[in-house]
C-alpha cells in the first residue's frame, strides 16, 4: 500500500442525464490518472440531479441493483485507469426497497464493496427518506488495494459517531461523497454559517480520530420541479485535509478535478502525539446508546 496517497475528487455539477454525467466522469478518470491519482472520489448520487428535492414516486425508476450498470461502468473506468473508485448510486433492492448507497471499485475493477447511507435526512428540499431506507450494513471500512477506507454518506458527516465507529474500526481515511447546498432566500450571512459548519464539523472528525477526511460536494444550481420551490444551490467547497484537520484542496464554487496528496504515514505520528483512543473512557459512556438523557 502506499504510503503517500494521490485522491483526486470530481465536483460537477448534473449534465441533465446518466449518459452525460458518466461521459464527464470517464473524462475525469482519464485526467486523475494523467495527474497520477490512485484513487477516485465522485459526489453523492452523481447519475442523476438530485432528485430528493421532490416526493414523486415516478423517481424510483432511477435506481438500479447493486451490482448492475453503474458499477460496470465504474469497473471499466478502474480497470483502465487503475484507480480505486468510490461511487454513489441509488440502488434497488427489491421492489420498495432502496437505498443510497455507495459503491468502492477496486483498482482492478472489482467490487470491493458497498456502504449503504445510514442517517437519512428529511428537510425541505431534502426529502430523502421517501426514497432511501437507512443503511443495515453498519460502519464497516471496505479494504482496497490503497488501504481501508471507511466511507460514509452526506448526512453521515454530521454524526462523529459514524466517524468514530469507522475509525475504531480501523478505516485509514473517511470519505465522503455529498450533496448539500444553500436555500436560495437564505441571506449571505446564513449561507457563510452553514458552509463554515460543514467543513468544521468534517475536519474534527480528522482531529478528533487521527485520520485524514476527503469529501466531495456537489455544485451548481439544481431549480425543483415544484416551481414554486427555491431550488438548491449546490455549494461545492470539496476538500481533503490531514490527520490534524489540516487542509490540503479546496475547490470553491466551479466544476473541478480537485488533487491532493495524503500522506498516510501522518496518522500514526499524530495518534502517538494526540492518543485520543487510548484514553476514551469507554466504561462510562452508556448514554450514547440512548435518544436523549431525560432529565430527573
Amino acid at each position: 500500500m502506499p504510503k503517500t496517497l494521490r485522491a483526486a475528487l470530481v465536483q460537477q455539477d448534473n449534465k441533465g442525464d446518466v449518459t452525460a454525467n458518466q461521459a464527464h466522469i470517464a473524462a475525469m478518470a482519464a485526467q486523475a490518472q494523467a495527474a497520477g491519482a490512485q484513487l477516485l472520489l465522485l459526489q453523492e448520487l452523481h447519475n442523476e440531479r438530485y432528485f430528493c428535492q421532490t416526493e414523486d414516486s415516478d423517481c424510483f425508476d432511477l435506481a438500479e441493483p447493486v451490482p448492475g450498470p453503474s458499477t460496470e461502468f465504474l469497473a471499466g473506468l478502474a480497470r483502465q485507469h487503475a484507480l480505486v473508485i468510490v461511487g454513489s448510486l441509488f440502488e434497488r433492492r427489491a421492489a420498495g426497497l432502496y437505498h443510497n448507497t455507495a459503491v468502492v471499485l477496486d483498482s482492478d475493477g472489482r467490487l470491493a464493496g458497498r456502504y449503504r447511507k445510514m442517517h437519512i435526512p428529511d428537510d425541505p428540499g431534502f426529502y430523502e427518506k421517501f426514497y432511501f431506507t437507512p443503511g443495515d450494513l453498519g460502519f464497516t471500512p471496505i479494504q482496497t488495494s490503497i488501504g481501508r477506507l471507511g466511507v460514509l454518506v452526506c448526512w453521515d458527516q454530521w454524526y462523529p459517531e459514524a466517524a468514530r465507529l469507522m475509525a475504531l474500526a480501523g478505516a485509514e481515511l473517511l470519505l465522503y461523497p455529498t450533496a448539500i447546498g444553500w436555500d436560495r432566500q437564505d441571506t449571505p450571512e446564513e449561507q457563510q454559517r452553514q458552509l463554515s459548519a460543514w467543513q468544521t464539523v468534517q475536519r474534527a472528525h480528522a482531529v478528533a480520530n487521527g485520520i485524514p477526511v476527503l469529501s466531495c460536494n456537489r455544485t451548481g444550481f439544481e431549480p425543483s420541479p415544484n416551481p414554486s420551490d427555491p431550488g438548491i444551490a449546490f455549494w461545492g467547497h470539496s476538500f481533503a485535509c490531514g490527520p490534524q484537520g489540516e487542509l490540503l484542496a479546496e475547490a470553491h464554487t466551479e466544476e473541478s478535478l480537485l488533487i491532493a496528496d495524503i500522506d498516510l504515514a501522518r496518522s500514526e505520528q499524530v495518534r502517538r502525539i494526540w492518543p485520543f483512543l487510548r484514553d476514551r473512557r469507554i466504561d462510562d459512556y452508556p448514554g450514547l446508546t440512548r435518544r436523549y438523557l431525560d432529565p430527573e
